[in-house]
């Protein structure tokens, strides 16, 4: 384990977790969350890159599989937050928590996955 990798992909889930659950809190999306969504964005690409050297490559397990998919959503998230803010159309504001949240889900797979399958072993 890299544990500079592992400062990364934890710094991803501390801005990530902020942005969604600030957003679903406040009811409403804002600039400052999209901030936050692409911090951890960052944060969760520049680890996995360090990972993906550490290991030597992406691995075709549930962690490698799921770790894409959660970075191709938090991308398209991300993306499509910028749409939202820039339309400024109040009922999608209002209501792209649930996006939100479904990414974030999907998200926290491949970061806790490692930790169940070592206790599983």
């Amino acid at each position: 384990m890299n544990p500079l990798a592992s400062t990364f992909i934890t710094a991803a889930l501390v801005f990530y977790t902020v942005g969604v659950w600030g957003e679903r809190i406040s009811g409403r999306l804002r600039w400052w969350h999209f901030t936050f969504f692409v911090l951890g964005l960052t944060c969760d690409t520049i680890g996995t890159g360090m990972m993906l050297d550490f290991v030597g490559g992406m691995t075709a397990d549930v962690h490698g599989i799921s770790g894409l998919i959660a970075i191709v959503l938090m991308v398209i998230h991300a993306a499509w937050a910028f749409v939202v803010l820039r339309r400024n159309d109040e009922r999608a504001l209002t209501t792209f928590h649930r996006f939100s949240v479904f990414v974030w889900l999907v998200w926290l797979i491949p970061y806790f996955s490692p930790m169940v399958f070592a206790l599983a072993v």
